[in-house]
């Protein structure tokens, strides 16, 4: 089975290379960069994708949601796992809207931190406690009134039902027989159709406007 792929993007460097270390421990994961700014990861990520991304919020110049959106754009099926000191409302509901795939506070212990890595790549959302019940709030607050079904094709379709059913990238491609630029092209398209960045996203919402039952 291919190594996962990670990248580390996060201005501290005692904190990036603490990161590094854990990745590079973590059987079947293999990290190929790390950067101090978004500005530095953006290009490289584009010429050179990657499964998982660990990204701070608070960088230096571009912040790390407003670089999550233009990560999403350059490779919808990356996951996004973010790590930062904030865990009020304003910067999870950015977070996850930019297309941010899992959010963690930065005390969150290794093995914790280790497990999420795991769990993102299966296809999971990890959260922590306290940010996972504000996400839930906020979207039973903020959800609209039912919208009109969006029309998928019927190949687009059965990756999403695939995807609501905990399936990752890979394993979904694995169960249609399909490569996973195939994959990243059908991906593009669900995500300009539901007008959406993230799986997380694509699949909530899939469920409110009737395209999934």
């Amino acid at each position: 089975m291919p190594e996962i792929t990670v990248a580390i993007v996060e201005d501290q460097k005692p904190t990036r290379d603490g990161l590094a270390r854990l990745v590079e421990r973590t059987p079947g994961y293999h990290l190929t960069g790390t950067f101090g700014s978004m500005e530095d990861a953006i290009p490289a990520l584009a010429q050179a994708p990657v499964d998982l991304v660990l990204s701070d919020i608070g960088l230096p110049g571009m912040s790390g949601i407003a670089g999550v959106r233009q990560i999403k754009v350059d490779s919808p099926t990356t996951q996004i796992l973010m790590l930062t000191v904030f865990d009020d409302h304003d910067h999870v509901f950015e977070a996850v809207c930019a297309g941010a795939s899992g959010y963690l506070v930065k005390d969150t212990p290794p093995d914790r931190l280790r497990d999420a890595i795991r769990e993102l790549s299966a296809g999971g959302a990890p959260m922590s406690p306290e940010i996972a019940h504000k996400v839930l709030s906020m979207f039973q607050r903020l959800a609209p009134p039912r919208e009109e079904p969006v029309r998928l094709s019927p190949r687009e379709l059965d990756l999403l039902k695939l995807l609501a059913d905990g399936h990752s990238y890979k394993t979904a491609a694995n169960a249609l027989g399909l490569s996973m630029d195939t994959i990243r092209f059908h991906i593009r398209h669900i995500y300009e159709k539901l007008h959406v960045h993230s799986k997380s996203e694509a699949v909530l919402k899939a469920f409110r406007t009737g395209v999934l039952r």
